[in-house]
This record gives C-alpha cells, structure tokens and sequence, in this order.
C-alpha cells in the first residue's frame, strides 16, 4: 500500500542534514537502517528467527521523509498491507515509526557526533543514555519507584507465556508500570496482564516501555502492547537504560539472550562499590519451568559463586508472590533512595564501567580472545561470559554474525575447563528445550565451539 502520514503529537521539525541522512543510501546515511527498521515495525506479528531478511515482497518498499512547513511526513511505497486498517495506517504501528525515527535522528545528530558527550569514558556514556531516554520523555520525575523491567525470551511454550501474563496481571492490580525489550513471548505477556489489571485498578496511563536497539527492532517487530518504544544506539547502552530505570527485575525463562542480561546486570552487582545497592531481582515461571531455574542457578553458582547466588530470589508457579517481592522490592528502593539523595527515575549512584559500556563487535577474533578464566574478579568473568553469549546470539539470528560463521565456521570459545564444562552444560539443556532452535530449521546447528 501506498500511503503519507503525519506523526500524532508532535515532532520536532527536521533540518536539511537530517532529512539527506534518512535519504542517503550512500555511506554515512541513515537510510538502510531507517528503511530496515521501518519495515520491521510496520510488519507486526511476524516472529521469524531470520527476520533480517526482507522477503522478495518487500523489495520494492520505500520510504521517504518529506520537509513540510509545519513538521514532517512520510512517504511509504509499497508498504505491508497488515500495518493498515481501512486505509489507516494503525495508530500504534504509527507512533512506534514516529518513535523510532525520533531516536534514530537524535541518536546520531546529538549523540554520536556531538562535542557534548565524550563517549570514551563511562560518565559520558550514562550521560547519553539519560538525555536519549530524558529526550524521549521516558523518564518520570514526579512518581514513586514503580516500573519493573521484565526480561525473558521471545519464543516461549504456552504454558510459559501464560505465566507471564498471570504475573502481569498481578503487578498491574498493584500499579505496577511493566518494562520490556518491547518484543513477543516474555516481552509481550507481562504488559498484556498488566493492562487488564490496571483496568480493573482504573488506572489512568499505565505505562508499557519497551526499550530495544536497531539491530533487534530490525528483526522483530514491536509488540503492540508497546505504549512508548525507545531506541538506544547498541546493546549496551540499551542494558544501562534497562537498570538506570528499573526499581526491579524480574527474569522469566528464556534463551541465552536472557542469560546474557542476567549475567551483565550480576556482574555490575558484583562490583566492590555497588555491594550495597538495593536493586531486587526476581527469577519466576510455572511449574513446568522449575527445572530451567535449577539449571540456571547451578551455572551461576559454578560459574560466579555464591555470591552471585544471592543476588537474586527464585519464585516458582507463585504469580501472587512474585508481584509482592516486587512490591516490596520497590518501597526498598525508595528508601534506598531517599536515604542516599539519589532519584527514582535514573540509578545515578550505580557504579558502572568502561568495559561493560563498550559495545562488543563479535568476530571470530573479539570471541577467541574473551577471558573465560577463574583467575580474576568475578564481575570480570560475568563480563566475558556476557559477551560469549552475546556473540552466540548474533551468530544465531543476527545478520552480521550468521554471515560471520557462513564464511568462516563456528566462534570458537576457549577458557577455564570449570567454566567451559559448565557453558557447554547450559547451553546443550537450551538446545534440547528447543530455547536455542531457529525457526525454520529441522535442528539447531550450533555458531560456536567449546574448548579448554
């Protein structure tokens, strides 16, 4: 379908550099990525493990931003049929596109290539991540800690998915605010809940966050549960605006993406200056999902310790309790706050460093050469073994790294026998539970090899 549109609200107007970046197709613009993202979003439902490649029939889509006196509009050639109603486009696919533009543009124009922020060091980069998400209004000075991020995975059982809503809705007759990486499975259930019992509760503007980055939005599509979608420039960046938010968190099954935020937000815990930080997480599922939270206790245990161990509360086929410790955990962080002159809507205090603020570029060289050894700070091992599994997750469905292992064979990781024999464990249970299968194919083949 061929269709203009107009952002609902508002949009600041857009110079005559940004619009040639949207439109340059050349190197240094924005347009691949623009159009690419854009696709993805006016294409809800669609859950595909390559959802990187545009099919055939989506060849011939374009879009154009077009300069008018009073804001902007787009051009859409050829757009997804699905995205419209009556030949309207959906009024939440169009704030989502408006959404993504808005944090592309000032992203690159005010981030990345301003003097203001010097990237090299770790103030700057939370600096960014404030003002990205301060600039997309998803920053609440004026309410109590209440938003709780919920990480899981995408491509979950029924049974699994049914539990997040039943926690959702829990959270939501309490008021809870629910935060995303704004995909399906665990993404979308815990919001879905969540409305139905903010309904009941008649609240007015509950909140639905997703917070995503252009390499996922490029390939999964926004639920459409997404009240406010923000797009940070990496995956790091992304997992600092997840905690800087979060009053707590709470972990649903998933695959090893969910491991690799499970292990970047411990390794950070870990720290010698973040020991008294009150920042809850909650690990919870049904019945059926027992056996994944043993597994994944285990590795931490053998991989982190006991310490690690303590960081988080396990709550199994228990909604109602799982929505009290949040509860809980957020009248905790108030006090922790307060006592610390610290703000509810940005974890200014938490100690972060360069190393973790550093996106990682998988190659088969970056993955060679992570550290997986015991002889070092454990918040040291947690980072490395975060970025092992970062790289499994582009070489499973990222269009960089799948193209990586085609042209050159599977990662290979080596390191302490300890740590590999455990690795190796956790992720032959995902591979049997089907947590790491790819749509598509008949079996998983795996993109790296264990060695040490």
């Amino acid at each position: 379908m061929d269709a203009r549109i107009k952002p609902e609200g508002s949009l600041e107007l857009l110079s005559h550099l940004e619009v040639g970046q949207l439109r340059d197709t050349g190197t240094g613009g924005l347009y691949d990525l623009w159009r690419q993202c854009a696709l993805a979003v006016l294409k809800p439902g669609i859950e595909d493990g390559h959802g990187w490649k545009i099919p055939d029939q989506d060849e011939q889509f374009n879009i154009t931003i077009l300069q008018q006196e009073r804001g902007v509009e787009l051009e859409l050639t050829n757009a997804p049929d699905s995205a419209f109603v009556d030949g309207q486009m959906i009024k939440g696919i169009r704030e989502h596109l408006f959404s993504l533009l808005r944090d592309l543009v000032y992203v690159e124009n005010e981030i990345l290539t301003s003097p203001n922020f010097d990237l090299r060091v770790s103030e700057g980069i939370t600096d960014a991540v404030f003002y990205i998400l301060r600039h997309a209004r998803a920053l609440k000075s004026e309410v109590e800690p209440n938003l709780v991020v919920c990480w899981g995975g995408h491509s979950i059982g029924r049974q699994e998915y049914d539990y997040t809503k039943a926690v959702g809705y829990e959270l939501g007759l309490r008021g809870a605010d629910i935060c995303t990486g704004c995909g399906g499975g665990a993404m979308k259930g815990p919001m879905k809940g969540a409305s139905v019992g903010h309904r009941k509760q008649r609240i007015v503007n509950p909140r639905y966050l997703g917070i995503t980055e252009p390499s996922i939005i490029a390939s999964e599509s926004p639920n459409p549960m997404v009240s406010e979608l923000v797009t940070m420039p990496d995956m790091e960046k992304r997992l600092e605006a997840f905690i800087r938010s979060a009053h707590c968190i709470i972990v649903f099954p998933g695959g090893v993406g969910t491991v690799e935020e499970i292990l970047y937000f411990l390794g950070i815990l870990l720290k010698s200056e973040n020991a008294e930080m009150n920042l809850p997480m909650i690990f919870t599922g049904p019945e059926g999902s027992a056996a994944y939270f043993e597994h994944l206790h285990e590795f931490i245990g053998r991989v982190l310790g006991a310490e690690a161990q303590s960081l988080y509360r396990i709550v199994i086929a228990d909604p109602q309790q799982a929505a009290e410790l949040v509860v809980d955990g957020f009248q905790a962080v108030k006090e922790y706050r307060i006592q610390h002159n610290d703000a509810y809507f940005f974890n200014w205090l938490l100690k972060i460093d360069r190393e973790f603020q550093e996106p990682f570029v998988v190659t088969h060289e970056s993955m060679s050469s992570l550290k997986l050894y015991k002889d070092q700070p454990l918040e040291a091992i947690a980072l490395n073994l975060r970025c092992a599994l970062s790289g499994i997750v582009g070489g499973n469905i990222r269009k960089s790294g799948i193209k990586l292992v085609e042209e050159h064979g599977p990662f290979e990781l080596k390191g302490d026998p300890t740590i590999m024999r455990a690795l190796d464990e956790l992720l032959k249970i995902f591979v049997a539970d089907r947590r790491m299968h790819i749509r598509g194919s008949a079996s998983y083949v795996p993109c790296y090899r264990l060695s040490g």
